[in-house]
Protein backbone atom coordinates (compact mmCIF):
# COMPACT_ATOMS: atom_id res chain seq x y z
CA UNK A 1 0.00 0.00 0.00
CA UNK A 2 2.78 2.27 0.80
CA UNK A 3 4.66 1.76 -2.22
CA UNK A 4 1.33 2.86 -4.56
CA UNK A 5 0.94 5.58 -2.53
CA UNK A 6 4.88 6.37 -3.61
CA UNK A 7 4.18 5.68 -7.18
CA UNK A 8 0.99 7.95 -7.07
CA UNK A 9 3.28 10.78 -5.66
CA UNK A 10 5.73 9.79 -8.52
CA UNK A 11 3.12 9.92 -11.51
CA UNK A 12 1.28 13.52 -9.80
CA UNK A 13 4.86 15.44 -9.90
CA UNK A 14 6.00 14.01 -13.18
CA UNK A 15 1.81 14.95 -14.50
CA UNK A 16 2.32 18.54 -12.48
CA UNK A 17 6.39 19.46 -13.88
CA UNK A 18 4.68 17.91 -17.50
CA UNK A 19 1.80 20.31 -17.15
CA UNK A 20 3.64 23.58 -16.29
CA UNK A 21 2.73 24.00 -12.61
CA UNK A 22 5.88 24.78 -11.74
CA UNK A 23 6.86 26.79 -14.49
CA UNK A 24 3.72 28.73 -13.83
CA UNK A 25 5.10 28.79 -9.99
CA UNK A 26 8.42 29.71 -11.14
CA UNK A 27 7.11 32.65 -13.06
CA UNK A 28 4.87 33.75 -10.57
CA UNK A 29 7.31 34.99 -7.92
CA UNK A 30 9.43 36.47 -11.06
CA UNK A 31 6.50 38.78 -11.45
CA UNK A 32 6.17 39.49 -7.73
CA UNK A 33 9.72 39.95 -7.21
CA UNK A 34 9.68 41.94 -10.46
CA UNK A 35 6.50 44.07 -9.07
CA UNK A 36 8.27 44.81 -5.50
CA UNK A 37 11.16 46.29 -7.29
CA UNK A 38 8.84 48.68 -9.55
CA UNK A 39 6.95 49.56 -6.27
CA UNK A 40 10.29 50.01 -4.36
CA UNK A 41 11.63 52.64 -6.95
CA UNK A 42 8.31 54.42 -7.25
CA UNK A 43 8.42 54.83 -3.71
CA UNK A 44 12.12 56.13 -3.63
CA UNK A 45 11.00 58.94 -6.01
CA UNK A 46 8.06 59.60 -3.96
CA UNK A 47 10.24 60.14 -0.75
CA UNK A 48 12.11 63.24 -2.66
CA UNK A 49 9.05 65.19 -3.65
CA UNK A 50 8.25 66.62 0.31
CA UNK A 51 11.80 67.93 0.08
CA UNK A 52 12.01 68.73 -3.69
CA UNK A 53 8.75 71.18 -3.18
CA UNK A 54 9.98 72.39 0.21
CA UNK A 55 12.94 73.62 -1.95
CA UNK A 56 11.27 75.09 -4.68
CA UNK A 57 8.68 76.44 -2.22
CA UNK A 58 11.65 78.53 -0.88
CA UNK A 59 12.37 80.45 -4.11
CA UNK A 60 8.93 80.17 -5.89
CA UNK A 61 6.03 80.09 -3.28
CA UNK A 62 3.81 81.79 -5.43
CA UNK A 63 4.02 78.68 -7.84
CA UNK A 64 1.08 77.59 -6.07
CA UNK A 65 -0.98 75.74 -8.38
CA UNK A 66 2.04 73.37 -9.39
CA UNK A 67 3.39 72.95 -6.27
CA UNK A 68 -0.34 71.90 -4.87
CA UNK A 69 -0.24 69.71 -8.03
CA UNK A 70 2.96 67.70 -7.34
CA UNK A 71 1.94 67.75 -3.79
CA UNK A 72 -1.82 65.96 -4.15
CA UNK A 73 -0.18 63.77 -7.19
CA UNK A 74 2.01 62.22 -4.32
CA UNK A 75 -1.16 61.96 -2.27
CA UNK A 76 -2.77 59.98 -4.52
CA UNK A 77 0.22 57.63 -5.18
CA UNK A 78 0.28 56.68 -1.18
CA UNK A 79 -3.36 56.32 -0.93
CA UNK A 80 -3.17 52.88 -3.18
CA UNK A 81 -1.66 49.56 -1.79
CA UNK A 82 0.30 48.20 -3.94
CA UNK A 83 0.79 44.43 -2.97
CA UNK A 84 0.83 41.74 -4.80
CA UNK A 85 -2.94 41.16 -4.87
CA UNK A 86 -3.24 44.24 -7.02
CA UNK A 87 -1.62 41.99 -10.25
CA UNK A 88 -5.33 40.24 -9.99
CA UNK A 89 -7.16 43.12 -10.76
CA UNK A 90 -6.53 45.22 -14.34
CA UNK A 91 -8.72 47.86 -12.61
CA UNK A 92 -6.47 48.58 -9.46
CA UNK A 93 -3.47 48.33 -11.83
CA UNK A 94 -4.77 50.89 -13.93
CA UNK A 95 -5.11 53.26 -11.18
CA UNK A 96 -1.85 52.37 -9.68
CA UNK A 97 -0.62 53.42 -13.31
CA UNK A 98 -2.75 56.56 -13.95
CA UNK A 99 -1.67 58.17 -10.80
CA UNK A 100 2.32 57.40 -11.02
CA UNK A 101 1.58 58.88 -14.94
CA UNK A 102 -0.15 61.92 -12.74
CA UNK A 103 3.16 62.10 -10.32
CA UNK A 104 5.40 61.95 -13.61
CA UNK A 105 3.84 64.75 -14.84
CA UNK A 106 3.02 66.93 -12.32
CA UNK A 107 7.62 66.70 -11.48
CA UNK A 108 7.93 67.92 -15.18
CA UNK A 109 5.90 70.53 -14.99
CA UNK A 110 7.56 71.88 -11.58
CA UNK A 111 10.72 71.31 -13.14
CA UNK A 112 9.89 73.40 -16.13
CA UNK A 113 8.72 76.27 -13.62
CA UNK A 114 12.35 76.23 -11.65
CA UNK A 115 13.83 77.32 -15.26
CA UNK A 116 12.34 81.44 -14.59
CA UNK A 117 14.37 81.24 -11.13
CA UNK A 118 17.91 81.27 -12.03
CA UNK A 119 18.39 81.46 -7.62
CA UNK A 120 16.60 78.27 -7.28
CA UNK A 121 18.51 76.50 -10.22
CA UNK A 122 22.14 77.43 -8.71
CA UNK A 123 21.01 76.21 -4.89
CA UNK A 124 22.98 73.00 -3.97
CA UNK A 125 20.02 71.38 -2.38
CA UNK A 126 17.68 71.67 -5.43
CA UNK A 127 20.80 70.46 -7.65
CA UNK A 128 21.17 67.40 -5.65
CA UNK A 129 17.66 66.59 -5.45
CA UNK A 130 17.10 67.26 -9.24
CA UNK A 131 19.96 64.58 -9.38
CA UNK A 132 18.37 61.81 -6.80
CA UNK A 133 15.23 62.14 -8.90
CA UNK A 134 16.84 61.77 -12.67
CA UNK A 135 18.68 58.48 -11.30
CA UNK A 136 15.17 57.45 -9.72
CA UNK A 137 13.19 58.28 -13.13
CA UNK A 138 16.08 55.69 -14.83
CA UNK A 139 15.58 53.41 -11.90
CA UNK A 140 12.17 52.69 -12.21
CA UNK A 141 12.55 52.62 -16.19
CA UNK A 142 14.85 49.35 -15.65
CA UNK A 143 12.40 48.02 -13.16
CA UNK A 144 9.37 48.45 -15.14
CA UNK A 145 11.22 46.92 -18.22
CA UNK A 146 12.14 43.99 -16.13
CA UNK A 147 8.52 43.66 -14.54
CA UNK A 148 7.39 43.80 -18.23
CA UNK A 149 9.36 40.68 -19.81
CA UNK A 150 7.99 38.88 -16.20
CA UNK A 151 4.71 39.56 -16.88
CA UNK A 152 5.37 38.92 -20.72
CA UNK A 153 6.96 35.35 -20.22
CA UNK A 154 4.35 34.58 -17.37
CA UNK A 155 1.08 35.05 -19.45
CA UNK A 156 2.27 33.35 -22.30
CA UNK A 157 2.91 30.26 -19.90
CA UNK A 158 -1.05 30.45 -18.89
CA UNK A 159 -2.51 30.82 -22.53
CA UNK A 160 -0.22 28.39 -24.35
CA UNK A 161 -1.95 24.79 -23.92
CA UNK A 162 -1.05 22.89 -22.15
CA UNK A 163 0.03 24.55 -19.17
CA UNK A 164 -3.37 26.96 -19.73
CA UNK A 165 -5.38 24.09 -18.38
CA UNK A 166 -3.51 23.89 -15.22
CA UNK A 167 -3.25 27.35 -14.83
CA UNK A 168 -7.43 26.92 -15.12
CA UNK A 169 -7.39 24.47 -12.88
CA UNK A 170 -5.05 26.25 -10.00
CA UNK A 171 -7.38 29.90 -10.89
CA UNK A 172 -3.96 31.43 -12.22
CA UNK A 173 -5.11 33.90 -14.62
CA UNK A 174 -3.20 36.44 -17.02
CA UNK A 175 -1.69 39.69 -15.38
CA UNK A 176 -1.92 43.36 -16.11
CA UNK A 177 1.11 45.09 -17.70
CA UNK A 178 2.54 47.88 -18.27
CA UNK A 179 3.08 49.19 -22.17
CA UNK A 180 6.60 48.83 -23.89
CA UNK A 181 6.01 51.68 -25.56
CA UNK A 182 5.08 53.85 -23.02
CA UNK A 183 9.01 53.17 -21.77
CA UNK A 184 10.00 55.33 -24.39
CA UNK A 185 9.09 58.36 -22.47
CA UNK A 186 9.96 57.06 -19.11
CA UNK A 187 12.94 56.12 -20.02
CA UNK A 188 13.80 60.15 -20.53
CA UNK A 189 13.69 61.52 -17.03
CA UNK A 190 12.61 64.87 -16.45
CA UNK A 191 16.11 67.67 -16.83
CA UNK A 192 16.48 70.95 -15.85
CA UNK A 193 19.14 72.65 -17.86
CA UNK A 194 21.16 73.86 -15.34
CA UNK A 195 23.45 76.11 -18.35
CA UNK A 196 20.30 78.46 -18.98
CA UNK A 197 18.71 76.79 -21.96
CA UNK A 198 15.07 75.67 -21.43
CA UNK A 199 14.57 72.09 -19.61
CA UNK A 200 13.38 69.49 -21.72
CA UNK A 201 10.35 68.11 -20.12
CA UNK A 202 9.98 63.78 -21.33
CA UNK A 203 6.92 63.49 -23.70
CA UNK A 204 4.61 61.78 -21.98
CA UNK A 205 6.51 60.17 -19.21
CA UNK A 206 4.56 57.67 -17.44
Amino acid sequence: MRRMWSVLVVLLAASLTGCGYNTIQSQDEQVKAGWSEVVNQYQRRADLVPNLVNTVKGYASHEREVLTQVTEARARVGSIQATPALLNDPQAFAQFQAAQQQLSGSLSRLLAVSENYPRLKADAGFRDLQAQLEGAENRISIARNRYIQAVQAYNVTVRAFPSNLTAMVFSYKVKPNFSVADEVGIAKPPQVGFGGAPASAPGGAK
